[in-house]
């Protein structure tokens, strides 16, 4: 845990803030408050993905489904003897 006073913290913010990512931070004013820093990491979703650009339509990609589903369909049906 790293100890600074506010007027450290304030010309050493991006330092403060670095070492925030690694282990707690508190900064002291004179009039003896106390704050603590804490890095907070955002969690993700494993659905945040970039787009991607495409020309294909909503009716392409439900073909393409389509089709997809009937090979499945094709495949799996029983071979007549």
């Amino acid at each position: 845990m790293k100890v600074y006073t506010y007027s450290e913290a304030r010309q050493r913010f991006t330092e403060v803030l670095n070492i925030a990512r690694e282990e707690e931070v508190i900064i002291k004013r004179r009039d003896g408050e106390t704050f603590t820093i804490v890095f907070k990491k955002t969690p993700k979703s494993p659905f945040d993905i970039p787009g991607i650009k495409t020309k294909a339509t909503t009716k392409d990609i439900l073909a393409a489904i389509k089709d997809s589903r009937e090979s499945i369909a094709d495949r799996d049906a029983p071979a007549d003897s």
